[in-house]
């Protein structure tokens, strides 16, 4: 999946135009970019539209328009795209009480360690998480962690075939056993490594 570039994005005036068309067309496949693990976390799995999405909402909100800071968002959010041998995820733990937040996250501390995916049969895969910097310390783990999950070429063979894709989370303090993903979330993550295989 390659990389965006300023010639992928839209000025700001022709983003107001076709923002809320594109906000729809977005908000439509996200849902198929979604992997709740229980009531309180969920993976929010990123590929070029979802970026390309959030580059525009960043340059919307802060009215960029010179080259050097289009430029500054593009080398913050390119790293998010997976690479089609990987999947890449924002990973949130969601507790809506602050109370109740603080004190989770004081028990949840490695939980971005513990989600795993699994293609089929082939073994759990762990990810590689918060690459760009640490988001915990002594006391508390962060509400959100950026995850990259990388496949080796036998879960990629195994997927362009069909194999179904499972999930869960083997933290202590927040066990999700295994479970199937949907059909419609199975083919969006698995369209992102078929990319690889024919390319």
């Amino acid at each position: 999946m390659p990389e965006l570039s300023r010639a992928d994005l839209w000025s700001l005036e022709e983003y107001a135009e076709i923002r809320p068309a594109f906000r729809q067309q977005v908000m439509a496949h996200k849902k198929t970019r979604q992997v709740p693990l229980g009531e309180h976390a969920r993976l929010y799995f990123e590929d070029s539209l979802t970026i390309k999405y959030q580059i525009q909402e960043m340059l919307r909100i802060e009215k960029v328009f010179e080259a050097s800071g289009i430029n500054e968002e593009l080398e913050s959010y390119n790293p998010l795209i997976p690479d089609g041998h990987n999947w890449k995820a924002t990973f949130m733990v969601e507790y809506t009480d602050p109370v109740e937040r603080a004190a989770r996250l004081a028990e949840l501390i490695g939980i971005e360690d513990k989600v795993w995916m699994q293609v089929e049969d082939c073994e759990r895969v762990y990810p590689i998480a918060d690459e760009d910097i640490s988001r915990q310390n002594e006391v508390k783990t962060s509400s959100v962690h950026f995850l990259r999950f990388e496949l080796s070429p036998v879960m990629m063979a195994a997927l362009s075939q069909g194999a179904g894709i499972s999930a869960g989370v083997d933290h202590p303090a927040y066990t999700i056993e295994p479970f199937r993903l949907p059909r419609d979330v199975r083919d969006s993550l698995a369209a992102d490594i078929q990319h690889a295989l024919l390319n």
